[in-house]
């Protein structure tokens, strides 16, 4: 069992790993400013990148959300695992050999290294017994649905005995513990004894984005099993069902590419398409199509850039149109348009590749629909559309659909569309539409009379202590104010272009140019860190003597864009915005001593009056160097 991982190695982890590297598993980041990158948000549902990555100050900052921290903060964040699993998730990514001290610190117990590892191992066991005798009748499985031994080896697909525990003695032989086994649901514990979650079922290993095993699809095979058609890893510390998209670790670099994302129902669909060329093809693992996939979508396409597609495919069962119709209402959350895909006579991509092969699958996916479109045909099915009252009735429960396309254009062509379906005219679809979009609008006034709202406030930074309540409180600085901008692009400049200062400047400026009182705050931190101005620390140094109060704003300033393209340009700005400090901070001196000046008698207090008119000559002189 490990011990603490002592403080040295969480440092020297976090100076050798590129947060950029980490980041950039779970954002599409692209260059923004100098020394920036730019993506969207993994923490709140956004269209338009607000989320910074400096990977020279080690730290990311959304300003959409206000999220923000170090490469570990961001991991507990997007994983839901804690600080030392963080550590120790960045020290296997750079190959960092933890030197544990004994101890019961947090970290004592499993560590997600373990229980990765202990997947990996499973799926290689899974996979070697796949080539057994006992596991002809999965390989048959395979073959009546035209996989081959090249399409198993592609998906590293495997095979659990039929023995109660024979995964589980050939992982405690490699010197796994039956804890942990249980830990990461491959071991099933029940009355004080242990038994193999999987057996007697075709496998799939489930990867993440970084190709790590996080868990594990089961399918049966045997007729006297008396499980579900599928089983799925339970929630684990490394597994999360909500959040997993099987096939991600082969499709993302496609879906990025060709801006496209399909979305299938099943583990044979996923390497169906695959083989047959779509390669941007994913599914949900035992569970419904959800916001977190979405944001994971979103996050994969990068930008608000046009021409992103998501095209899902159902089956025509109801379970199948009613995902459908879960997929439309969540169609407004995509930075991208969407579609359905429908097979012919219904069959989905594995059967269709298995009855029409590759091509077929090929063509069910480029003949796709918009999804309003598919929407609109799910609402009038059912409704006789040879009587008139049967026509309203279909369009009246279709304008329902209308009301949810927000561009206008868009919504007149389904108008016209929905007209034609129904054989009603268009202006009688509009008047049902406006009865709709009225009907939506009370709702929602009444909804805000009683209070209701959609809004959740943002949880609390998972191993981030809480806000002191007798914390000190800053109002925030006053933007339209032209001294408090200067002061926050000085600041800005401190903190992010660090080599354009000498230890001097930012002392003087420290203690002589802030007003604002959150700004003092943050440049007397500057002021106390000035020994490790140019030394990779500074951000940290600076922020460490930061009240935690302040740490976003920190942060903001930390990732503010500069105006400049290069770094050339960055330096030479840098260094305009220190002059133009200076240059103020002397133009302040000079009104003071002039102030001063004219409060003496020039012929009874000459010696002073000489004093400060040399003074104001040296300040002058200082003034025009700049």
């Amino acid at each position: 069992m490990a011990g603490r991982i002592p403080p040295r190695d969480i440092e020297a982890i976090k100076q050798r790993v590129n947060i950029a590297d980490i980041v950039g598993e779970y954002v599409q980041l692209k260059g923004a400013s100098v020394g920036s990158l730019k993506g969207l948000c993994p923490f709140h549902d956004e269209k338009s990148p607000s989320f910074n990555v400096r990977p020279d100050q080690g730290f990311y900052h959304c300003f959409g959300c206000g999220e923000g921290g170090d490469v570990y903060k961001f991991l507990q964040k997007v994983d839901n695992i804690t600080f030392y699993e963080a550590v120790e998730k960045c020290a296997s990514k750079i190959s960092y050999q933890i030197t544990y001290e004994a101890g019961s610190g947090k970290d004592d117990g499993i560590n997600r290294g373990r229980l990765l590892a202990a997947n990996e191992a499973a799926a290689q066991f899974f996979a070697n017994q796949l080539q057994t005798p006992e596991a002809q009748t999965a390989r048959d499985f395979l073959a009546q649905r035209k996989f081959d031994k090249e399409a198993a080896d592609y998906f590293f697909l495997g095979y659990a005995p039929k023995g109660w525990n024979s995964l589980g003695d050939a992982l405690k032989a490699q010197g796994f513990t039956e804890e942990e086994l249980i830990k990461v649901d491959l071991l099933v514990s029940k009355d004080g004894r242990s038994y193999d979650k999987f057996r007697g079922r075709l496998v799939w290993p489930i990867k993440d984005a970084t190709n790590a095993v996080i868990g594990f699809g089961a399918r049966k095979i045997y007729e006297d099993d008396p499980l579900a058609k599928y089983i799925n890893t339970g929630e684990t510390p490394v597994y999360h069902k909500s959040q997993v998209l099987y096939g991600l670790d082969l499709a993302k670099k496609d879906i990025a590419k060709n801006r496209q994302v399909v979305v299938v129902e099943g583990y044979t669909d996923v390497m169906a398409c695959h083989l047959a060329g779509v390669t941007t093809a994913v599914a949900t693992c035992g569970t419904a199509f959800g916001d977190d996939h979405i944001r994971r979508i979103n996050q994969l396409f990068g930008s608000g850039d046009q021409g992103a597609q998501v095209i899902f495919t159902f089956d025509p069962d109801a379970a199948g149109q009613k995902a459908a119709m879960r997929a439309f209402e969540s169609s407004g959350k995509f930075i991208a348009s969407t579609y359905v895909a429908v097979g012919p006579e219904g069959l989905d991509p594995c059967d269709l590749r298995i009855s029409r092969g590759d091509a077929e699958v090929l063509e069910m996916i480029a003949t796709k629909k918009p999804i309003y479109e598919f929407a609109l045909d799910q609402k009038i099915s059912g409704h006789d559309l040879s009587s008139y009252p049967g026509r309203l009735s279909a369009a009246t429960a279709a304008v329902t659909v209308l009301a949810k396309i927000s561009e206008l254009g868009a919504r007149e062509e389904y108008v016209r569309m929905l007209a034609g379906k129904v054989q009603l005219a268009n202006d009688e679809i509009n008047r049902l539409l406006s009865a709709e979009l009225t009907k939506l609008r009370s709702q929602a006034v009444t909804n805000s009379r009683r209070g209701e709202s959609t809004y959740t406030p943002p949880e609390q930074n998972p191993g981030e202590p809480p806000v002191s309540e007798d914390a000190p409180e800053f109002p925030s600085p006053n933007l339209n104010d032209p001294n408090t901008r200067m002061e926050q692009e000085v600041l800005a400049v401190l903190i992010q272009v660090p080599s354009a200062w000498q230890p001097n400047q930012v002392l003087q400026v420290s203690e002589h140019m802030f007003g604002t009182p959150a700004y003092v705050v943050i440049a007397q931190a500057a002021a106390q860190s000035v020994s490790a101005i140019h030394t990779p620390d500074w951000f940290n140094q600076i922020g460490s003597k930061t009240p935690e109060v302040l740490h976003n704003l920190v942060r903001q300033l930390g990732s503010k864009e500069l105006p400049v393209s290069s770094s050339e340009q960055l330096l030479e700005y840098a260094t305009s915005v220190i002059a133009s400090a200076q240059k103020k901070l002397l133009t302040r001196q000079k009104a003071a001593l002039l102030s001063a000046l004219s409060l003496l008698n020039s012929e009874t207090q000459a010696q002073e009056h000489n004093q400060i008119q040399l003074e104001l000559v040296a300040l002058e002189n200082q003034i025009r160097a700049l």
